[in-house]
């Protein structure tokens, strides 16, 4: 379903955000100083004093600290439930991915594409007596680590595989020392096997670098390709 609208508000369905707030998130919408603001659970300590799970606790801590990291920024909360957008935003947004993951995406999107965010402080408490959670710690822990992992390729490939690669390569130098050593006492290689272990890491880790180099500038184009679109748009 299409929805047509100048303003959003996105908000869980499980009570746990007071909607009497939402004008305060609404106001800079209006004011034209956001496309997204933020319903911020941290600031204020309510989500440490209500939240009941540990384990979710510590994710988003986890993927808070890595999103800041990579993209400079200094926000939170990544994975509230509680938000408003303006048009430009929610119309240029590709929903792909569900579940808890979308918050984590919205702000990614809004991040690497230069939209600008806004947090306000908001009330939480936890869900109401007799009401079952969807959440489980050992599903949505991978979920968190797949997050994360996802969150690496897509918005920083060269990170990404540059990393993976730059491993493999210390370990190819590593398995490659003894069969160098050998060679420069006896002019012979006796460790074969150790030999194209060492070969076969760097190679790999020469294409997984070269890879990254490529998607990373295939990334940069389509940050490009997205601003010149929104500009087209706003033209319109």
């Amino acid at each position: 379903m299409d929805v047509d609208a100048d303003v959003y508000v996105l908000s869980d369905a499980d009570l746990t955000y007071p909607a009497m707030q939402v004008g305060e998130l609404l106001a800079p919408i209006f004011d034209g100083r956001a496309e997204m603001v933020v319903g911020d659970r941290h600031s204020g300590g309510n989500y440490a004093i209500e939240n009941k799970r540990a384990l979710n606790g510590f994710g988003n801590r986890l993927v808070r600290g890595l999103v800041n990291l990579l993209f400079g920024s200094n926000l939170a909360d990544i994975m509230s439930g509680y938000r408003a957008f303006n048009r430009k935003f929610v119309k240029s947004y590709p929903i792909l991915v569900g579940g808890f993951e979308i918050e984590t995406d919205m702000t990614l999107h809004a991040l690497d594409k230069r939209f600008r965010i806004m947090e306000v402080p908001v009330d939480y408490r936890d869900r109401p007596e007799g009401s079952v959670s969807k959440l489980n710690t050992l599903r949505d822990g991978a979920r968190v680590l797949a997050t994360i992992f996802n969150i690496l390729r897509h918005y920083r490939p060269l990170l990404f595989f540059g990393g993976i690669g730059s491993a493999l390569s210390l370990l190819g130098l590593l398995a490659g020392i003894p069969v160098v050593w050998e060679w420069l006492e006896t002019g012979l290689i006796y460790r074969v096997p150790m030999a194209i272990l060492a070969s076969g890491l760097e190679i790999i880790s020469v294409l997984l670098v070269a890879i990254g180099l490529i998607l990373d500038s295939i990334a940069h184009q389509n940050r490009q390709d997205y601003e010149r679109d929104l500009l087209a748009r706003g033209n319109r």
